[in-house]
């Protein structure tokens, strides 16, 4: 049978994040993809202009659309800025008893502009974090999810995915993408104990996407069949070869996207 996974998220107009980067990371790992459009954004490398809000009642009938007909492996969820889009989303989810949920509580875009409002981040943590099997914050993420200073080392950072646990969630995966050292080291909290995926940190401003990226390649592994530490394993090293080979790419005049497609097509 045909893996298919389902992005729930919003649209980056210049392509390197959001559904865009979703669709291409699942198609660079050989899985199907289908889209609920949360949001359109007027965005592109150098920053976020404008979000227009997708009406909660059409992010339902999109989800009764795609769930009613696909068999839905697997669901990331990414941006959704508003309280009413998320109630909708978790209603959704529900209803059609989606499985192996990766959410990925996104706040900020790599620009530095904000993509989800104050007022949302509450309904956020009840409606959708006990709902996953996974949510894949960063170091800014989890610091405002926890209502705790930015962790500077990996014992803070196993604290707030405890703490994200706490409030009811599955897994998390504490992403230290934005952290110093040599290595960029993710940690995956569960009840059972903490894995480590560490690789070398890589010198470059072509980001953009990272964290919309990695969250579908782990859903992507899990539409596929795999275990949830294998899933974010593969999905490490995957994304951290798209950023090595990004360094090339020549997309815009600000932070420019991961290379999706570097075992398919050369960057230049």
């Amino acid at each position: 049978m045909t893996a298919i996974a389902l992005a729930i998220a919003g649209s980056d107009s210049g392509g390197g994040a959001g559904i865009q980067a979703d669709l291409k990371t699942f198609s660079a790992l050989g899985v199907y993809g289908a889209t609920i459009i949360t949001a359109l954004t007027a965005q592109n490398t150098q920053g976020v202009f404008g979000i227009h809000d997708v009406p909660a009642d059409f992010i339902a009938a999109q989800m009764d659309a795609v769930y009613s007909d696909l068999a839905v492996a697997a669901t990331k969820i990414g941006m959704l800025s508003v309280p009413a889009a998320i109630v909708a989303v978790a209603r959704g989810l529900d209803r059609h008893r989606a499985k192996n949920v990766v959410l990925d509580p996104v706040m900020v875009a790599a620009s530095g502009d904000p993509l989800l409002r104050p007022e949302a981040i509450e309904t956020l943590k009840r409606e959708l974090i006990p709902r996953a099997l996974l949510i894949t914050p960063n170091l800014y993420e989890a610091a405002a999810l926890t209502g705790t200073p930015l962790a500077r080392d990996e014992a803070a950072m196993r604290a707030q995915g405890a703490t994200l646990i706490a409030l009811g969630a599955n897994a998390v995966l504490v992403k230290g993408g934005h952290g110093e050292g040599a290595e960029a080291v993710d940690l995956l909290i569960e009840r059972s104990g903490t894995r480590r995926f560490a690789a070398k940190r890589i010198a470059t401003k072509n980001t953009h996407g990272t964290g919309c990226t990695l969250s579908s390649a782990i859903a992507a592994g899990l539409a596929k069949g795999k275990a949830l530490g294998d899933s974010v394993a593969a999905a490490k090293e995957y994304v951290t070869k798209a950023i090595a080979a990004g360094t090339d790419l020549k997309i815009g005049k600000g932070r420019g996207p991961v290379h999706h497609f570097h075992a398919v097509w050369p960057a230049n």
